[in-house]
């Protein structure tokens, strides 16, 4: 499902245990690290996706986190054309919906771990997105994320560390300080409010 301006509704989920560390899972058979992430589906509204997610990819319940906070608006990274270009070489001879399609739009939660390092599991499902996890430093460098991705996950952490009490220092931010990102976070256009649904092509 797209927005009109090709988007796909996406949540992100930054998960802090009790010293302020962030997990990070692996992904399957990939040298390359991320927080949990995925789509949002039809009907559903963020935090019910983030929930969702959770489960899927790293096997925990509402009752093993708790909402700390989230960004107030979308945050969106357009995915190169050459990975766009790979997706859709099987489907070159068929008009395909993923030919409008740029990148994701993402609500970033986050969430405070109360439950046990035990209680994660990722093979929650019979397809798993991470083979490997573990606890980093709030500010640890970017740099095993993929490269499309790193600006999303600099706002992220940057707006959310405000939720953190006696949290990471912000001169600690190896990208810059939060002045530096303020005039990226929130585009002037608008979006349509994230809790709310929308008519997706």
């Amino acid at each position: 499902m797209l927005d009109r301006e090709g988007y796909r509704p996406n949540v992100g989920i930054v998960l802090i245990n009790q010293r302020n560390e962030v997990f990070w899972g692996k992904r399957v058979g990939q040298h390359s690290w991320q927080f949990p992430q995925g789509g949002i589906q039809h009907g559903e509204n963020p935090e019910q996706a983030m929930y969702r997610e959770l489960h899927e990819e790293i096997g925990l319940e509402p009752q093993h986190v708790q909402i700390i906070g989230r960004t107030r608006e979308w945050l969106r990274y357009d995915v190169p054309a050459e990975f766009l270009r790979r997706s859709n070489a099987s489907q070159s001879n068929r008009r395909s919906s993923r030919q409008s399609y740029r990148g994701q739009k993402q609500i970033w939660f986050l969430l405070r771990m109360v439950g046990r390092d035990s209680d994660v599991c990722l093979r929650a499902t019979e397809h798993p997105e991470f083979d490997a996890w573990r606890w980093s430093p709030y500010w640890i460098p970017l740099d095993v994320v993929i490269d499309f991705k790193r600006e999303v996950y600099e706002l992220a952490l940057s707006e959310l560390a405000r939720f953190i009490s006696r949290g990471p220092r912000m001169m600690m931010m190896p990208w810059g300080s939060p002045l530096d990102m303020a005039k990226h976070m929130y585009p002037e256009n608008k979006s349509t409010s994230p809790d709310s649904s929308e008519e997706q092509s």
